[in-house]
């Protein structure tokens, strides 16, 4: 393994601290996440201050325990990739900060990763996926479809301009009395559920193109639930599923609808092997997964979802990132300095909003 490049990767860029070691032939030596899921139930979503310093707390822990686990020291490894932006500040510059100082001990190359970027390549990790292929980021902080081209090349084709489809979920999980992360407690109780008891809306599905928005329809999940309340004194466990079940649905609808329409815009750059990846916590959802998985065999484009650990945010996507960049030369962010924002298509203008688990790029 000596003739092997290894990387350290680090991530702090919202509520998981993370590390993980990983080699340029695609295999993790080990990954670190450390949820902070306990330390922001009672508030009902991140709370920025406590997140970073939590990261403050954990990050030294999460590398040691990430080297330890993959039995090799700073003397083996060749570089460190560590997540510039865009996220919450404090926590980027939490693993920055600790980046920046190992390097400095160490006098290793140190590589600033755009947070987006190691979703964006996860599938290049997992199965060597060739470019370009078609991402679709879709996740509590973030909602866009990318043309991949390269490791530093990406046409942003579309995305949310408000809310991102997680942060719907954990917001509708919220209004019906449900328990965070909402998108897994959401899921569990539309089993139940009518899927066409509410007509819920599916926004901008009129409008050309691929951006999409779900600010509206978590207002009319609000409404019908209020207009239960009203009628019934209260909501049964029967109309939290239904509802449940018509905003699963909906969301699904407009992915799907989204996505058939980003992949149109892909196959027009006749790619020789296409293929339609995904990523981020909303892609484990078993109706979306089926939706995409459906649309994409009608579609003749192969289907990708890297295992959930890897969809989620964590290090070891930062530390593929790295080995990408120095395969091709390229220096990652410099100088170093952390970002709240950072589009990965300088080309187009940044989405709208910031969103609770980080700004939107």
């Amino acid at each position: 393994m000596k003739d092997i490049e290894i990387i350290l990767g680090i991530e702090s860029s919202c509520d998981d601290t993370a590390a993980a070691v990983v080699t340029a032939d695609r295999r993790i030596l080990s990954s670190i996440v450390a949820d902070q899921t306990m330390l922001h139930s009672a508030f009902g979503g991140v709370v920025p201050e406590i997140a970073a310093r939590a990261h403050a707390e954990k990050l030294d822990f999460a590398v040691e325990q990430a080297l330890s686990e993959a039995d090799v020291t700073l003397k083996d490894i060749h570089a460190i990739a560590v997540t510039a932006g865009p996220g919450l500040i404090g926590g980027v510059m939490s693993g920055v900060m600790l980046a920046k100082g190992l390097a400095t001990g160490s006098g290793l190359p140190l590589i600033g990763v755009n947070h987006l970027v190691g979703h964006a390549l996860t599938p290049r990790l997992t199965d060597d996926l060739a470019f370009p292929y078609l991402m679709l980021l879709v996740s509590g902080g973030h909602c866009q479809f990318l043309i991949v081209n390269g490791p530093d090349q990406f046409e942003r084709l579309g995305g949310t301009i408000d809310d991102a489809p997680g942060e719907a979920f954990d917001k509708v999980a919220r209004l019906l009395g449900l328990s965070q992360p909402g998108g897994p407690s959401i899921e569990i109780a539309a089993q139940s559920g009518n899927d066409k008891a509410f007509a819920f809306p599916r926004p901008l599905l009129n409008r050309d193109g691929m951006d999409m928005s779900f600010s509206g329809l978590k207002t009319a999940v609000l409404r019908s639930r209020d207009a239960i309340i009203s009628e019934k004194g209260g909501i049964s466990l029967k109309d939290q599923s239904d509802l449940a079940a018509s905003f699963q649905s909906a969301v699904t609808d407009l992915l799907v609808e989204k996505s058939r329409r980003a992949i149109q815009v892909y196959l027009e750059q006749s790619p020789v092997q296409p293929a339609l990846a995904v990523a981020g916590g909303v892609a484990a959802n078993t109706l979306v997964r089926a939706g995409l998985k459906d649309l994409t065999s009608k579609m003749s484009v192969e289907f990708i979802a890297p295992p959930l650990p890897l969809c989620t945010d964590n290090a070891a996507m930062i530390a593929w990132v790295g080995h990408e960049l120095r395969r091709i030369g390229h220096p990652g962010m410099t100088p170093l300095v952390p970002r709240p924002r950072w589009p990965l298509d300088p080309r187009r203008p940044s989405m709208l909003g910031s969103g609770k688990k980080g700004a939107k790029a």
